[in-house]
């Protein structure tokens, strides 16, 4: 049988952090993968987590199943830290998933169930899953602009015009923040077109929320999320606890499902919790546990806001000193777009060649289309990394 088959392309992100691992070379800095690092270069485990950790296992008296929703105490606690008040849940539904990705893939798999072969419109340019797992889901994938690359921002009048002319039945994904992989964002008044445009089109968004708090805090991060969602009858929304949490490994996401009425919304979830059936039964609960007990602790939740705090003005500041070791340098403030975006990410708008020429000479690594990880900044070595860019990019 599997002689038929044919092998399937690499996934350049993976193979790039093969590639770093292999090179010997001890200048070398990692810009590619998409994990938060300290100033160590290491992914930590967040003191609140540990503490959350250490009280779980304290108090943990069986391994059961928690059923097909997963953690009905997560679930409720996401919610609230996504919507506050602000929402009618009698018309919310929401699963745990094995993380972000698995939470997007169940929504996907929903919404074809309720409209086969659906235009799915997402960003250009988007996070590289998004598309392989549109086209398995079956939508007739399309693009809205986004990036531009003259000014290193938001096409905003031609994305703007590209969502005035859905209609009812289609689909557009929007990053709620963080924009991965430009760290190009909507203004709150963006935002506010964009729900409107939503409204009068009765097309579908579907957010990924995969960086709360990692952009400019919590309640600006959720801005938009809130904006629309309050504005439409129906929605979709994916949730990771991957990045604002630092539970990677332990995959924790949410799929969560808006619709008319409470009714309409019950109808949705049989169907949803019916995708979980079929593809990986019941969650693991070990991360969302972690999740559910920070947020619902006053002292935690307090502790843990302030590391998220902490992890994102180390990533601003980074931001603003790559910025002005180019400027400095260079004497113009053709770089200085990176000081402005938020999130993990920005693309740097180099060449393909000029990315290869970077590894190759520089040991200096991040994906073909120039997004760099942020948070790999290397502090202590920022001004021969901005020469490097500045070499490659003349």
């Amino acid at each position: 049988m599997f002689e038929t088959l044919t092998q399937a392309p690499s996934d350049k992100i993976l193979a790039l952090m093969g590639e770093y691992a292999a090179d010997q070379r001890s200048t070398k800095i990692d810009l590619g993968v998409g994990v938060y690092k300290d100033e160590k270069g290491v992914t930590p485990v967040m003191t609140s987590v540990r503490k959350a950790e250490e009280r779980i296992l304290s108090n943990e008296k069986t391994k059961t199943y928690l059923g097909i929703a997963g953690n009905k105490g997560f679930g409720a606690a996401v919610l609230d830290l996504i919507f506050e008040d602000g929402l009618d849940r009698s018309r919310v539904r929401i699963a745990q998933t094995p993380g972000g990705t698995g939470s997007l893939w169940v929504l996907m798999q929903l919404i074809t169930r309720a409209r086969p072969g659906a235009s799915f419109y997402v960003s250009d340019p988007t996070w590289a899953n998004h598309v392989p797992m549109a086209k398995q889901a079956g939508f007739d994938l399309k693009t809205y602009p986004y990036f531009d690359t003259e000014t290193r921002g938001v096409k905003f009048d031609e994305m703007l015009a590209t969502l005035n002319g859905l209609k009812a039945g289609d689909v557009v994904l929007l990053h709620g923040c963080c924009h991965n992989p430009t760290g190009a964002n909507l203004t709150p008044a963006q935002w506010d077109q964009v729900a409107d445009s939503l409204v009068r089109t009765g097309a579908l968004p579907f957010i990924d929320l995969a960086y709360l708090g990692f952009g400019d805090g919590i309640e600006a991060d959720a801005y938009g999320t809130r904006k629309v969602i309050a504005a439409v009858p129906e929605a979709v929304l994916a949730f990771s606890g991957s990045k604002n949490f630092g539970l990677y490994k332990e995959r924790v996401g949410a799929a969560i499902l808006v619709a008319r009425n409470a009714a309409e919304a019950d109808i949705a979830n049989s169907q949803m919790l019916n995708v979980v059936r079929g593809a990986y039964s019941q969650p693991p609960d070990h991360g969302a546990e972690v999740i559910r007990t920070i947020l619902t602790d006053a002292a935690l939740r307090a502790e843990w806001e302030t590391e998220l705090t902490e992890m994102r003005n180390r990533m601003i500041y980074l931001r603003e000193k790559l910025s002005a070791a180019i400027r400095e340098r260079s004497n113009s403030t053709d770089f200085d777009f990176v000081s402005s975006h938020r999130g993990m990410f920005s693309l740097l708008g180099l060449t393909n060649e000029a990315v290869e020429k970077l590894k190759q000479e520089n040991g200096v690594y991040m994906t073909g289309d120039s997004r760099i990880n942020v948070a790999g900044l290397p502090e202590a070595k920022m001004g021969e990394l901005a020469d490097a860019i500045l070499a490659v990019s003349r």
